[in-house]
């Protein structure tokens, strides 16, 4: 099978002219680094929460999922190191803008909130505190960097760069897909502060739900019961990971392996947001 990408977590293979493989690996980023160790099994979690969604969503937006059953796949793929963390999808024309929509304030729009007041030029009530929730989901798209960093990105530019009416449709159903997850996810008692979407175009111009959706990876996911308006939060999200990285001053770029209780407490945080949303055991 052709790889055609390798990205920081997913490999992308091409079945042939309408079908791709997403396989989701072990390996965690932040900061825009590929960490040097591996988290056992978060593969196969972002995959099952992805999985989970995408048929939740279903109604409001279609999605690329074919199958992720070992069964449907090429032979080649028909082995243990590929199951659980594979999806058989359809091949779209994705739109270069990712989708962020932050229900909270908190991280990046926090740090902007307190500067200006604003979040991604977004103007917002006077007086709000850390990890608040908005009166609103706000989208605050960024481009979508093959290289680097991504960069926010207006409104009325996401318009000038795909057309009025796409851009349109793309905040609408994002933002319906957020409030729909969001009221399910505090029934059992996480509260989504934000995630990142991302869409293509079928062979017919639809639009059509792609990548993953509201994983650990994409998405920062508070337990309800601990949620306190006016500072940070606990999370069941790779941002414990980040805040290790922050405290200790670890350096990605030298190489050197993560303790092992921090990939430990990271792979449960994992765990526990799967089973938590999907009511499933891992």
């Amino acid at each position: 099978m052709k790889k055609i990408s390798s990205g920081k977590v997913r490999e992308i293979y091409e079945v042939d002219d309408d079908k791709l493989l997403l396989v989701v690996s072990d390996r965690i980023s932040a900061f825009d680094y590929i960490l040097p160790s591996k988290v056992p099994n978060k593969g196969k979690i972002l995959n099952q929460i992805s999985k989970f969604w995408f048929e939740y969503t279903k109604d409001i937006v279609p999605n690329h999922v074919i199958s992720t059953d070992l069964k449907d796949f090429p032979e080649e793929f028909q082995t243990s190191e590929f199951e659980g963390r594979s999806m058989l999808v359809k091949k779209l024309k994705m739109i270069p803008v990712e989708c962020i929509i932050r229900g909270y304030i908190t991280g990046s729009g926090w740090k902007s909130y307190k500067e200006n007041g604003t979040v991604c030029g977004i103007k917002l009530p006077e007086g709000l505190q850390e990890s608040q929730k908005l009166p609103e989901p706000i989208f605050t798209p960024t481009t979508k960097a093959s290289e680097g960093h991504d960069e926010n990105i207006s409104f009325e530019e996401v318009c000038n760069l795909i057309g009025q009416d796409l851009a349109e449709k793309l905040r609408a159903k994002a933002i319906e897909i957020y409030k729909t997850c969001a009221e399910y996810a505090l029934s059992k008692g996480v509260i989504i502060a934000d995630t990142k979407f991302e869409f293509g175009l079928d062979e017919n111009g639809n639009l059509v739900l792609g990548d993953e959706v509201l994983t650990p990876d994409s998405s920062r996911f508070w337990p309800a019961d601990d949620y306190e308006v006016g500072r940070s939060q606990k999370s069941f999200d790779k941002q414990y990971l980040r805040d290790w990285i922050k405290s200790t001053g670890y350096n990605p770029e030298t190489g050197t392996p993560i303790p092992e209780d921090v990939i430990d407490t990271t792979s449960k945080k994992y765990i526990e947001a799967y089973e938590i949303l999907t009511g499933k055991k891992f």
